[in-house]
């Protein structure tokens, strides 16, 4: 019998702490796990200085990479300037549509579900449940993505021998990205249900494509049965541009766009003739990546992404079946350094600098430009179903340090203010850089909790400045005479100016490359009377450097370093107040370098930035065994793990296996003992709106 949504079982990792070396801005930084508050750390210098590819011996999610921040630019921006802004949309050129504040959510790789959302069903992960909830806390729900590369060999099952719900095959695995064969059974939707019966999650899925004349539609049937309003649509086609090129979905490598139309003509077909699928307008297309198509008949032309699929006329010969456009881009690629051979390995002290700048997000949304102005005369939503840092699993060193927080605070609110209406970032398995947040490796999982990388901050900071009405219209200010390293927005809530986003890209320690904006709301030059109030609150995006990877702040307050998260944010939260000066309607705000600055001006807004925290938090029901235990003081594991035990070849946690963890040295006597601290289940709900996980 299938369990009632409101009957999951949550899962957790462990009650048992430890202390765990994790590695900060200046190298290594040992700090004990805490209940609350901040780890304050000690630290030891460095830093990558050799130009070429990273070379580490972890799995790449815990790499210990770091990259020197990039010089101050000569000339340097000027550290103060004047912002001024209407409060009144009306006299606003060149606002964006309305947007929501689900705007910035998060597309998880298929074949990774049960690593980041559930082994099952019954059983879901409350890091998960607790991280999903912060978004919603603020924008009022998350979107979230179960799919990619992986969807599209995707199959359903009856069931596995095993119990699993999800098995692949990389047997298979022909193609650059080494997309492994997936098999799956319906409880992978039920898992997805049973957490939106949690937490405000709305889903979007993807039809497999990989074989249009024998169409797998299991998860459309069951996905709308199972999921109801919690769905919002599905893909058709993942990258479709590259099916050719890189023999994706083993198409011959003359595939175009005109071949993606007729297979998309077959599966409309088959959609409007499945009684199963009763909501027949939620597909979404065509998710190209923004590669050059061949083109046979004329080898010279080489048509662009989306632009050539909208010249085939597909929009209009499918709107009954289409109810959003999308597309995918990375702004750049790792390929050479995953998978060696084709090209050189792109150096990374090289390619750090283009992410720290307001000219990297303008560039992103450049070539999507007329395709969003298309998409609104055509009445649609233009998604950017899957992006982030760089393809093939980001640059160590970029991806998982706080230059991506900035670049992804620039990055999504430039495609808001481009007319996108939305932006999935998208998170893989352990083997990638640029994760939002990551999953203990299995074998680790009984005494490691998750780690968070940068652009989740990066998420909480866009949500709150988005909002939960979904009336926020965005405008890129360009000022500081539109310097590229000093960015600023202004979004409009109800037709009323609400909030600022003020950003600076440089790293100085030393406080000389603060800058302060001074904001000037309304005036007679915009034929509106002085409207800057008597005070704005503030809430500040922080790290010491670009290039740290773990003390990151928003509004003061933490989710843990490595191996420390359980989703919930530790800390007093830090809201500033900032009086203003009315007389010369005037507020002058600080930005550090490096960092972000969201300033609440409206009264609604700064009454929304001073709430109390109402994010829900949840229990779990699995715990380590407690009683008749042999149990150890933490301090003494992490200091009795033997003398050189990566020289003596037990470097990793797994047999044989050298980039198993990192920062953890057990001897055999200590592995034992954790193997001895084995999980029981303890009966009893599994949400809580108050209580605090258990690990």
């Amino acid at each position: 019998m299938r369990l009632p949504l409101f009957s999951v079982l949550l899962a957790c990792l462990s009650s048992t702490k430890a202390d765990v070396t994790i590695y900060g801005v200046f190298g290594k930084t040992t700090t004990v796990p805490v209940q609350s508050g901040t780890d304050i750390p000690t630290t030891t210098t460095s830093y990558l200085t050799t130009h070429g590819p990273a070379r580490f011996t972890s799995l790449a999610a815990y790499n210990d990479v770091y990259l020197p921040p990039p010089p101050i630019p000569s000339p340097a921006p000027d550290t103060a300037f004047t912002v001024n802004i209407p409060n009144s949309a009306s006299n606003v050129v060149g606002l964006s549509i309305p947007q929501a504040g689900t705007f910035f959510g998060f597309s998880i790789e298929m074949s990774v579900a049960t690593q980041l959302i559930g082994t099952n069903s019954s059983r879901l992960f409350v890091p998960f449940l607790n991280l999903m909830a912060l978004v919603v806390e603020r924008a009022g729900a998350v979107h979230v993505r179960v799919g990619g590369n992986t969807q599209e060999t995707a199959s359903m099952v009856d069931s596995f021998p095993d119990g699993r719900i999800l098995e692949k095959d990389k047997e298979d695995a022909s193609n650059p990205t080494s997309t492994p064969v997936l098999d799956y059974t319906i409880d992978l939707l039920y898992m997805l249900g049973n957490v939106s019966s949690l937490v405000n999650v709305k889903w979007y899925l993807g039809i497999p494509f990989n074989d249009t004349s024998h169409l797998r539609l299991e998860i459309a049937e069951h996905g709308e049965e199972i999921l109801g309003d919690n769905l919002i649509g599905f893909q058709a086609g993942n990258e479709p541009d590259l099916y050719g090129a890189f023999s994706h979905g083993h198409r011959n490598a003359s595939y175009g766009p005109w071949d993606y139309f007729g297979e998309f003509s077959q599966l409309t077909q088959a959609y409007a003739s499945d009684t199963k699928i009763t909501r027949k307008k939620s597909l979404i297309a065509p998710s190209t990546q923004g590669g050059n198509w061949p083109d046979p008949l004329n080898p010279a032309n080489k048509p662009m992404g989306a632009e050539a699929v909208w010249n085939t006329g597909f929009v209009q010969v499918y709107d009954e079946y289409l109810s959003a456009l999308a597309v995918e881009h990375y702004p750049n690629e790792n390929c050479a350094d995953i998978f060696p051979g084709d090209s050189e390995p792109l150096d990374l002290l090289i390619q750090l600098g283009p992410y720290l700048t307001h000219n990297n997000g303008l560039g992103q949304v450049q070539p999507h430009l007329n395709s969003t102005m298309l998409a609104q005369t055509w009445g649609k939503p233009f998604l950017m179903f899957e992006t982030n840092t760089a393809s093939c699993g980001g640059f160590p060193g970029i991806s998982d340090a706080f230059t991506s927080a900035l670049w992804a605070v620039d990055y999504a609110l430039q495609m808001a203010n481009s007319n996108f209406t939305g932006a999935l970032f998208h998170a893989g398995g352990q083997n990638v850089t640029y994760n939002p947040f990551t999953a203990a490796p299995t074998n680790e999982s009984s005494f490691h909790q998750w780690t968070v990388g940068p652009i989740f901050y990066a998420a909480l900071a866009v949500a709150e400045a988005l909002g939960s009405t979904n009336t926020s219209r965005v405008k890129d200010l360009f000022p500081n005479n539109g310097n590229e390293f000093t960015p600023a927005y202004a979004i409009y809530e109800n037709d009323q100016l609400a909030r600022m986003m003020l950003v600076n890209f440089l790293d100085d320690p030393s406080g000389a490359h603060d800058y302060t904006a001074a904001i000037s709301v309304g005036g007679q030059q915009f034929g509106e009377g002085n409207a800057v109030p008597a005070q704005v609150k503030v809430k500040y995006l922080l790290a010491p450097s670009v290039a740290e990877k773990q003390n990151i702040t928003w509004a003061g307050q933490t989710l843990g370093g490595r191996f420390q998260v359980d989703g919930r944010l530790k800390g007093t939260e830090d809201v500033q107040t900032v009086q203003c000066d009315q007389t010369a309607n005037t507020c002058q705000i600080k930005v550090p370098a490096p960092g972000a600055a969201l300033v609440f001006i409206s009264d609604t807004a700064q009454q929304q930035a001073a709430a109390p925290d109402s994010a829900s938090t949840y229990a779990t029901t699995v715990v380590t065994k407690t009683k008749n235990t042999a149990t150890v003081d933490p301090a003494v594991i992490a200091t009795s793990n033997g003398q050189n035990g990566k020289n003596r070849g037990i470097g990793g946690t797994s047999q044989g296996g050298e980039n198993g963890a990192v920062g953890v040295r057990a001897l055999a006597a200590t592995s034992a003992l954790v193997a001895a601290l084995t999980a029981v289940l303890v009966v009893g709900l599994s949400a809580s709106l108050s209580a605090g996980l258990l690990w």
